[in-house]
């Protein structure tokens, strides 16, 4: 992982137990961070497939439960201070900012979600064209009230461009706003017309707008609902 990043002009910050921390374009410019993120993050998920195959391997060899090394990956981007964090007994090179909490916040939001990566907007907008993306919801994270919109990495520039991709990606979207719209019924049926189409494995994330059209049903929301998803943990 610390290879895939730093091949890819990352700067690694940390390493925190099984967490490694990364930030692009510090301490030189690098005017495609944000693509050079993105690209990191897939190339981790293909890296880690022959690793768990040689572990499947190993543990079969041995006559042991093989537990698969999964990984989850948030990304954002925005203004931070960055330089040489501490105090005079120790100090380290480092970012701090708004921006850097919600990266941590949106990594812990992949579980919820059943992705491997969640991205903040602005990164998205910044690799549009480049990779694939598609909308996962608007949600407030833990400790703020305004709502980002966030993201999942679906591939690279051929799928962005493939124009069955882009139809899949424009009935995704049609299926949050009908959802945030409260029209249940058009909701649940996109849902199912979109696992038929899905090439990104996104079942996990259509199992939870499931879930939640259930409750909406039993409990709606007020007329006035923003679709803003409130997270209660990190």
């Amino acid at each position: 992982m610390t290879d895939i990043i730093l091949a890819r002009q990352g700067t690694i910050d940390k390493y925190m137990g099984d967490c490694i921390m990364a930030f692009w374009n510090a301490p030189l410019d690098d005017e495609q961070h944000a693509a050079h993120a993105c690209e990191s993050a897939l190339t981790m998920f293909e890296d880690i497939k022959p690793l768990n195959d040689a572990l499947k391997v190993e543990a079969e060899r041995d006559g042991r439960k093989f537990f698969p090394i999964n990984i989850g990956i948030g990304l954002n981007s925005g203004e931070v201070v960055v330089g040489n964090m501490g105090s005079n007994q120790r100090f380290d090179y480092s970012v701090l900012g708004d921006a850097v909490n919600l990266a941590s916040r949106l990594e812990g939001q992949s579980k919820g979600y059943h992705v491997g990566t969640v991205i903040g907007e602005t990164t998205e907008a910044k690799s549009r064209g480049q990779y694939a993306t598609v909308e996962l919801d608007l949600i407030a994270v833990k400790g703020k009230t305004d709502a980002v919109r966030i993201f999942t990495l679906c591939g690279r520039r051929d799928k962005a461009e493939d124009p069955k991709f882009q139809a899949f990606r424009a009935k995704h979207q049609e299926m949050l706003a009908v959802y945030r719209a409260q029209n249940w019924d058009r909701a649940a049926q996109l849902i199912k017309e979109l696992r038929a189409e899905d090439t990104s494995d996104l079942g996990g994330l259509y199992d939870l707008y499931e879930e939640r059209i259930a409750e909406n049903r039993q409990t709606p929301p007020p007329k006035d609902w923003d679709g803003v998803f409130r997270a209660t943990s990190k």
